[in-house]
């Protein structure tokens, strides 16, 4: 979710994100009085939470001073923990990424998927959540696996890693759109079998146009025959988000990927999918290949994704 998209230009997102963070001040205006645990997170401004985002509903949009959607009412929740005050800067997908790697804000979020290449360059939280793959179907219609989409019409967005999972199924025709709409438009016209989205695009979908007889269905993810076999089938697999931060954001990641795990225990994170439509089941319980992608790499050899099992 979540989306995994390709990048504008790189420049035009840092002059863009640039821009935006120059028209938000300068940061000496932060809250008075910020307690010594809150200032140790290391923020740019001491209380302070700048957050680079795109607005991508119902994940994150930004309302006044107030970002909301799942990601967003995940982060406010941790920030309210923390005593920290955030501070939105609205950018681009590459903006996001850019603002983060260069320091120019302390976090993004918005359905910003974990790579081994990523975390290279920034800091990912624990997962707030995991990312299904979902598809948006006509009522009526079932599918389930890769082999149920052979030889039928394909839709998703362009630029999204479904591009090249569609087009490694066998006789499947890919249909890409500039938006999620014209995904949807075509479904609904019977043009488009399935569409791939996040699922939290279709789900308010189905909400806000019944017209469209439309359902949301999780496919059952690709073994890894079948993904050795044919690696862009990997995009059909869960995938797991974080929300990203500078490489030297160290206290600042540990702060915050302890209040998210706090949030699979207390139970705050299935209230909150559960607000935006989600299965709880399908977004907050990980795969095994969460903690092998991980161990190692940017998390200890023992590390175990929070899941609202434990």
């Amino acid at each position: 979710m979540i989306r995994v998209r390709s990048l504008v230009a790189a420049l035009s997102a840092t002059l863009l994100l640039s821009t935006v963070a120059a028209c938000g001040g300068d940061g000496d205006d932060g809250p008075k009085n910020v307690s010594a645990r809150t200032t140790a997170l290391g923020t740019l401004t001491p209380g302070v939470l700048k957050v680079a985002v795109q607005p991508y509903a119902p994940y994150t949009s930004v309302q006044g001073d107030k970002i909301v959607g799942l990601d967003g009412d995940i982060l406010n929740h941790v920030a309210e923990k923390l005593g920290l005050q955030i501070e939105p800067q609205v950018t681009d997908f590459a903006g996001m990424l850019a603002g983060v790697q260069s320091r120019r804000v302390d976090i993004t979020i918005g359905g910003v998927a974990w790579s081994a290449d990523r975390q290279k360059q920034g800091l990912f939280t624990d997962p707030p959540y995991y990312s299904p793959p979902a598809m948006a179907v006509r009522s009526g219609k079932t599918y389930k696996t890769v082999d149920d989409l052979l030889g039928l019409e394909l839709g998703t967005v362009e630029g999204y890693v479904w591009v090249k999972s569609i087009q490694a199924v066998p006789g499947a025709k890919l249909h890409a759109y500039p938006d999620a709409n014209g995904v949807f438009d075509d479904l609904g016209a019977g043009r488009v079998d399935v569409g791939f989205l996040d699922p939290l695009l279709i789900i308010a979908a189905q909400k806000e146009r019944p017209d469209l007889k439309i359902d949301t269905q999780y496919m059952t993810p690709p073994t890894a025959a079948q993904v050795k076999a044919e690696p862009d089938y990997q995009y059909f697999q869960p995938y797991q988000t974080g929300f990203y931060l500078p490489k030297k954001a160290t206290a600042l990641e540990k702060a915050i990927s302890a209040e998210i795990d706090a949030m699979y225990g207390d139970g705050e994170l299935k209230k909150l999918v559960e607000k935006w439509g989600g299965d709880p089941e399908q977004f907050l319980k990980p795969t095994a290949d969460v903690a092998t992608a991980r161990r190692g790499v940017d998390r200890p050899q023992d590390w175990t994704p929070p899941s609202i099992t434990q």
